[in-house]
């Protein structure tokens, strides 16, 4: 996740991102990091029915580099590979991406290699009308109110850094809202201590939240908790950690009759 900070402000301490936005975050946790745990042939295996064009959301994709990866290793494609190529696992993914910070929105933007099925957007997500109007224009050209899986990649520390207990709520049960399948990757809650430590370390203020959170501790485990509790999903798999110790978590919606809809390729 990224949000844009003060104007002038960028540098390539990783400090100086207190909302997620990395220049060059691939460099420290490379997009192999996490691809490699996923199994070949997941969409195929998670859409064995599916007859339309599979919509996918990255939130918080930085300037692309992991989406670009996740797209690849889903359908399939080699590194060579160009956009005009036809996907080896079967399926038809549209991806759109977006992240908070416009710079990092351009970067992806000229760097995609495949710009017919991947689009890059700046967008607040917790800015609902901003929110709306982007994810429904998206779904429309499509003629769907869903996504069939999002991707939501070392995200929710700054979603809960910023805004809170409250804030956290609202954004997992707004994915869970949006999606069949949610790939979710929460940072641990050593990861807010070194967060907040990288701010002191500039002489910024602390995150407004930080010392007020209620919800932390083991946060896969309690993030886990909120989505089958109180947001109708419930755990699929979990497939593995990365080596910098963040587990990549599977989730899917409960209830057959959504899974029947979006397995046989109609609408909800």
């Amino acid at each position: 996740m990224a949000a844009p900070v003060g104007e002038g402000s960028r540098a390539s301490e990783p400090g100086a991102a207190p909302y997620g936005n990395f220049p060059n975050y691939s460099r420290f946790h490379p997009p192999e990091g996490r691809v490699g745990l996923l199994p070949a042939g997941l969409l195929r295996s998670l859409f064995p029915a599916a007859t339309r064009p599979l919509l996918g959301l990255d939130v918080g994709c930085n300037s692309g580099e992991l989406s670009v990866a996740l797209y690849r290793h889903l359908l399939g494609l080699q590194q060579s590979t160009d956009s005009l190529a036809q996907p080896a696992a079967g399926k038809d993914l549209h991806l759109l991406c977006c992240d908070i910070d416009p710079e990092l929105i351009e970067r992806a933007q000229q760097c995609s290699p495949f710009p017919t099925s991947m689009s890059f957007a700046k967008l607040d997500i917790m800015d609902r009308g901003a929110r709306e109007r982007l994810l429904g224009s998206y779904l429309a050209r499509f003629g769907r109110s869903s996504f069939d899986i999002v991707f939501c990649m070392s995200v929710t520390m700054w979603i809960h850094l910023n805004h809170g207990d409250r804030g956290l709520l609202e954004f997992l049960s707004l994915l869970a809202s949006l999606c069949r399948y949610l790939l979710i990757e929460p940072q641990p809650w050593k990861c807010y201590r070194a967060a907040a430590r990288r701010l002191r370390r500039l002489g910024r203020n602390d995150f407004d939240h930080f010392r007020s959170l209620e919800i932390n501790g083991d946060m896969a485990e309690r993030i886990t908790q909120i989505l089958s509790r109180d947001c109708a999903m419930e755990l699929v798999c979990c497939f593995g950690s990365t080596s910098w110790d963040r587990s990549l978590l599977l989730f899917k919606l409960s209830g057959s009759g959504h899974e029947d809809r979006a397995s046989s390729g109609q609408e909800q």
